[in-house]
């Protein structure tokens, strides 16, 4: 099974895709769509879903999941993360790609073992799981991996449980 994880935002947003087989997971790709400052919000999104666009299309993928917007102090970075994400949605979902949401918590929680590991924490066993000597990029690309990797503990526990 090949799952795409995003950790969505409209200035950055971390994409990784990984390979789940027998309980086993290995990275495919993972980096950083950037949309430019400059542009408009709406050109912005443009930009964005042209981007994941190219990217479902260049890959197979079985399962995406996606970090679910949380309410941020700051309303705007709130809201454009909001759009950005809805957007991406979309774009999957026009791809007849399952979808699937986790908080931050939840996504620490699968790979740490912990829902309150920090950022330093997450990247260090996200390289050790998947055989990596790091995560290059920002904490988005982290993030991203981590999503995916908790969506195919999530679908493996869920494929399990079915079986029962």
């Amino acid at each position: 099974m090949f799952v795409l994880g995003i950790d969505p935002g409209l200035t950055r947003t971390g994409y990784g895709i990984i390979e789940s087989r027998g309980g086993r997971e290995s990275a495919i790709a993972a980096g950083v769509v950037r949309t430019d400052p400059q542009l408009t919000t709406a050109d912005r999104l443009v930009e964005l879903r042209r981007d994941i666009e190219m990217l479902v299309n260049d890959y197979t993928i079985d399962a995406a999941a996606i970090e679910q917007v949380f309410v941020n102090r700051n309303r705007n970075t709130a809201m454009a993360v909001a759009r950005a994400s809805g957007v991406i949605m979309e774009v999957i979902a026009q791809k007849g790609i399952p979808i699937a949401e986790y908080t931050p918590s939840q996504m620490k929680m699968a790979v740490t073992g912990s829902g309150s590991a920090d950022k330093k924490q997450v990247s260090a066993v996200i390289s050790m799981r998947l055989g990596l000597q790091g995560v290059d990029g920002p904490a988005d690309v982290a993030d991203a991996l981590g999503i995916a990797m908790c969506h195919a503990q999530h679908h493996v526990a869920s494929t399990l449980g079915a079986k029962s």
